[in-house]
């Protein structure tokens, strides 16, 4: 045996076959020759139960020398003095799972699976479009939060944009930006709870990465003039067929009822009571269905009744809302984009945002908590409180407009200037929202 320096390294020859030139600094270390020529370094141990056992350390060149190799041997032969099996780690780590099988795990679980039909289409979107490519090689166990962190900003940044196929001719339009960038940090962090409480991870990373709250500072509609300027321009764009009748009620309904866009989309007929005049949502079919197990009851006003009622109509599975093509759901992002657009709304302003402006209305009317929550399918009720603090808020606005004249009077009687009256529009107002 030998030291194995650079010098001795250098000199040993190749042969018809392979061979290997062991050292004692430290013991194990052995360099193997290859009849090419090529040099490869390697740490031979045994592990507690007796096993022999070659860690292969990697190949001499100028990005590993022989004193960097030798100073690798050293660390694997202080763990093996420890007990470890150094091989037997590194086969784990291989073996190790990713955050690609993760999510394919996931998408794959009874929990997952209680989520509704257009929830899960819109996070597999995210996950095959967003999370797999920034993240999916990742073994799952090694993601810190600044990955995470990293893997938002590039979303929110637009680095994971793009067009990708959505079946034989399809094609999707794929643009991220900050709200999709928190959302898919959302279903991340849903996914490793999961793997936690099936005892296949110890750590959640996206645990502690901060993301805004889904809905947070939406846009509404703030009175009569904003919806009635909506529904112009949806009848407007439909008698130019423009928009699709379809789709215009789909939104009319949406802005009649708070139902959120997956609900009005994928609205089936045998969902559909016009003698009782409701929507009757299966657990399957609305966002919280699969928490609760309940069905959510959508209460219609004569015009949603007579919107339901004018669609063609269809089997009990048929979809109300039909689309133009294909199997469906209708799509409503590319039509809502023009409406809002020729009505002159705010761009910030979703679809979800007319199913916050109803809520928003409906809270400064006087409704209560638990109203509110039956109305919008709400499972929590601090959701819903949202709501109760954003009417409390513009009712202190209401209450000073309407004291004007009186505060004005006190202050002129008490020899002090009042403060400038502020005249505020009751329409696009802000609120935080679930």
């Amino acid at each position: 045996m030998s030291k194995l320096t650079k010098t001795e390294v250098d000199k040993l020859l190749p042969t018809e076959k392979e061979y290997f030139i062991w050292s004692d600094d430290p013991k194990g270390f052995g360099v193997k020759v290859f009849p090419t020529g090529a040099k490869s370094f390697v740490f031979q141990y045994r592990t507690a139960e007796g096993r022999s056992r070659r860690f292969n350390i990697g190949r001499l060149s100028h990005v590993l020398t022989v004193e960097q190799a030798r100073k690798r041997a050293k660390e694997l032969y202080l763990d093996t003095l420890q007990g470890n099996d150094p091989m037997g780690h590194k086969q784990k780590r291989r073996e190790a799972l990713t955050v690609g099988e993760l999510l394919t795990r996931y998408t794959a679980s009874p929990k997952f699976a209680l989520k509704a039909a257009t929830t899960r289409a819109t996070d597999k979107g995210r996950i095959e479009r967003h999370l797999r490519p920034l993240l999916g090689a990742a073994v799952a166990d090694l993601v810190t939060a600044d990955d995470v962190r990293r893997a938002r900003l590039a979303i929110a940044e637009g680095k994971t944009a793009g067009r990708v196929k959505t079946g034989a001719r399809g094609l999707a339009k794929v643009t991220g930006g900050t709200g999709t960038a928190d959302q898919s940090v959302t279903l991340l962090r849903s996914a490793y709870s999961w793997a936690i409480s099936e005892g296949l991870l110890a750590d959640n990373p996206a645990a502690g990465v901060k993301v805004a709250q889904s809905g947070q500072r939406e846009t509404i509609l703030g009175g009569a003039d904003d919806y009635a300027q909506l529904f112009r321009v949806l009848t407007q764009m439909e008698n130019e067929l423009r928009i699709r009748r379809p789709a215009a009620d789909a939104i009319r309904l949406i802005a009649l009822t708070g139902a959120r866009r997956g609900e009005a989309a994928g609205l089936k007929w045998r969902y559909v009571d016009l003698r009782t005049g409701q929507i009757a949502l299966p657990p399957t079919a609305h966002k919280a269905g699969g928490r609760t197990g309940k069905p959510r009851i959508i209460g219609l006003p004569a015009e949603a009744q007579a919107i339901i009622a004018r669609q063609p109509g269809g089997e009990a599975d048929d979809f109300v809302f039909r689309p133009a093509k294909g199997a469906g759901p209708l799509s409503l992002a590319k039509p809502w984009q023009q409406v809002r657009t020729e009505a002159g709304l705010p761009e910030n302003l979703g679809l979800h945002g007319l199913r916050h402006s109803l809520a928003s209305h409906l809270a400064m009317s006087g409704a209560s908590s638990a109203e509110l929550m039956e109305a919008l399918g709400h499972k929590q009720v601090s959701t819903t409180q949202r709501y109760i603090h954003f009417a409390e808020r513009a009712r202190s606005t209401l209450a000073t407009r309407a004291a004007a004249m009186a505060i004005a009077g006190m202050a002129e009687a008490e020899g002090r200037t009042a403060a400038p009256v502020i005249q505020i529009k009751p329409q696009r107002k802000r609120t935080t929202a679930a």
